[in-house]
């Protein structure tokens, strides 16, 4: 006789401020979690790339070697590199342990606005102001792409990869998907710029921002519209939308100074959050923790739920 499985327990949002982050960096760019959530990189408009332990407010090293700023850093699957693209057209590969820059790689025609490790860590892939997503072979000595994908007609703005797919959104509007397996290109249109897109945790679905102020829920399969969601201010920058940890709420940051959640299934508005003055440059949420990273102007602050406590 199987016992019945526990019901899941309720999904609380992080609503309680508990570390800020005075990063030193300038404006901060992009503020992004490690694989298991125990770490976070954050960009810097000064050329920099900090490794943080954000749950106890603590710099862990600084990483130097773009010539402008940074725009977005990924960490590998096994925190032993760190790849970051900025608006020098570079993609850089780092050592976490030693701080120096293990390869360079140049092709882009224009800032580098995205970049990801593949599951392995062994491809990065790269998407750029100059309508190209590239993807390079960490191992190979070689100077050039692997691959260029370059269907797209304006710049892409997001680059987000799942275990066989590549998703992209790009500044003409369209989602594309990438199924590197069947060597098929899905796209759907939304009509106005996209300034980040995607997966849902269960890989059913694909969340878009876009430009309109809307964060539209699509099918991967079908591109069938599932949601919109609206309330927010995205206008003018790029913003980050995220899913939470359950896959129960979508959120998104807002040139306002909040930060908005909404339910998933039901499309209401679940939570405001008063995060600052200025616009929220990037948003990232933990991959198992209702804990959220949000980075306004110079800063990063960390939330949590209202029934953590504090060490």
């Amino acid at each position: 006789m199987a016992f019945p499985r526990p019901r899941p327990s309720r999904p609380e949002l992080p609503r309680q401020r508990v570390q800020t982050l005075q990063c030193g960096q300038g404006a901060v760019r992009a503020a992004r979690f490690n694989a298991d959530g125990n770490y976070c990189l954050t960009c810097g408009s000064d050329k920099t790339l900090k490794l943080w332990n954000p749950h106890k407010g603590t710099a862990l090293r600084t990483y130097q070697g773009h010539g402008y700023e940074v725009l977005d850093a990924a960490g590998s699957f096994d925190n032993s590199q760190i790849c970051s693209g900025g608006a020098d057209k570079s993609v850089a590969l780092w050592d976490v342990t030693t701080g120096q820059v293990v390869r360079k790689y140049r092709g882009h025609a224009g800032k580098v606005n995205c970049v990801q490790f593949n599951q392995e860590s062994t491809v990065i892939v790269s998407g750029s102001i100059d309508s190209t997503v590239r993807c390079w072979d960490c191992r190979s000595r070689r100077p050039d792409p692997i691959q260029v994908l370059d269907e797209a007609k304006d710049g892409i703005s997001s680059v987000k990869l799942s275990a066989h797919e590549i998703l992209t959104g790009s500044v003409d509007g369209r989602v594309r998907r990438y199924d590197l397996r069947t060597g098929q290109l899905y796209s759907d249109y939304i009509g106005s710029p996209i300034t980040s897109v995607c997966f849902s945790k269960d890989g059913q679905c694909m969340l878009a921002a876009s430009l309109d102020s809307t964060l539209r829920l699509l099918d991967k399969d079908t591109g069938e519209l599932l949601g919109e969601y609206t309330g927010h201010r995205s206008t003018t920058y790029r913003l980050d939308c995220v899913l939470n940890e359950q896959d129960t709420h979508v959120g998104c940051a807002s040139e306002d100074g909040h930060v908005y959640f909404w339910d998933l299934v039901e499309g209401s508005l679940a939570l405001s959050l008063p995060v600052g003055q200025g616009v929220v440059q990037s948003l990232a949420f933990h991959p198992r923790l209702p804990c959220l990273l949000v980075a306004t102007q110079g800063q990063v602050t960390l939330w949590r739920e209202d029934t953590f406590q504090p060490e």
